[in-house]
């Protein structure tokens, strides 16, 4: 069957999309491996979208779930594996089937960036988690360390200080990079401590995670904490690889976009959140990035011929 749109991605910007493009009658396809990504995994507490002084990201993206189905759209949970275009067509190849569209809007996202450190990958699922919410009740009387000093950092530090017996936030820099609101309240809870200028060196263990070692940079001296797990918070890497070859991307493998439109390269792709290259990742811009591109891809399909493929 050939859809008028195919959404790729179930978080924020793709129910926008999706929202706005049923809204409008489109023929429309949101394929997902699961509503949410990383606002469903990593945001444990949500105090700046409008409408909502305090939510968690799971309860938000079900919110959204239930509105995008209010709609008549078509949904698919399983992961796409490449794009291709021919002609004014693009073929979406999916782990399990293969769908075509007259247009695309990129919204996937981003995955959890990996430390890259000794013991990080041989100790995931046994003590080395990127999702507090998911895994932080499993750590219960516990000792954790949450690396990163970001906003993500220091909230799943507070998430974790109402589990957890003691959290220790490390930050590879001299000062967190948090807002001063999560700082204030993270050095009001006494089980929180946060080690500035940490480099982590490795995590150790048996079965499971039991220890880690950082430097600190400014004196060069390594130290070991006894921890019984570790989250990392270290920001994201775009999941855009299944468009590789169709579309121009960054340095940071971002989708460059005009930002007016969320236009590529390609006409008739779109891409909108945390998979371009607009530089601020919030939840309220993922979404009005969606709905913008959803409303550029009408305009897209009612005219092909004026699309201006400059971006």
């Amino acid at each position: 069957m050939t859809y008028d749109l195919i959404i790729v991605g179930g978080g924020p910007a793709g129910v926008s999309a999706g929202i706005y493009a049923s809204r409008y009658g489109l023929n429309t396809l949101l394929i997902t491996k699961e509503f949410g990504g990383q606002l469903a995994k990593k945001a444990v507490a949500i105090e700046n979208y409008p409408g909502f002084p305090e939510i968690s990201g799971l309860d938000l993206i079900k919110e959204f779930e239930k509105h995008l189905k209010k709609y008549k759209i078509e949904t698919v949970k399983d992961t796409v594996r490449k794009l291709e275009k021919k002609d004014d067509k693009f073929k979406v190849m999916t782990e399990k089937n293969e769908f075509e569209a007259g247009a695309i809007i990129v919204a996937t996202g981003a995955d959890p960036r990996k430390l890259e450190v000794p013991g990080e990958e041989e100790f995931i699922g046994k003590g080395v988690s990127y999702c507090v919410a998911c895994d932080g009740p499993l750590f219960r009387d516990k000792v954790v360390a949450i690396i990163g000093g970001g906003n993500t950092g220091f909230e799943a530090a507070l998430f974790m200080s109402k589990i957890a017996k003691k959290v220790y936030i490390l930050e590879y820099n001299l000062s967190p990079a948090a807002d001063k609101i999560n700082q204030d309240r993270a050095a009001g809870v006494p089980v929180v401590k946060v080690i500035t200028n940490a480099a982590l060196e490795k995590i150790e263990g048996e079965k499971f995670v039991n220890s880690l070692t950082y430097k600190d940079r400014a004196t060069g001296k390594e130290n070991n904490l006894k921890i019984d797990g570790v989250f990392v918070e270290i920001g994201t890497q775009p999941a855009t690889s299944f468009a590789k070859g169709l579309v121009d991307f960054n340095e940071v493998d971002e989708i460059i976009i005009d930002s007016k439109t969320g236009k590529t390269s390609t006409p008739g792709l779109f891409a909108a959140g945390d998979a371009d290259d607009v530089p601020y990742r919030q939840v309220v811009i993922a979404a009005g990035e969606g709905a913008k591109a959803a409303l550029s891809v009408i305009k897209y399909l009612q005219d092909k011929s004026a699309y201006d493929s400059s971006v």
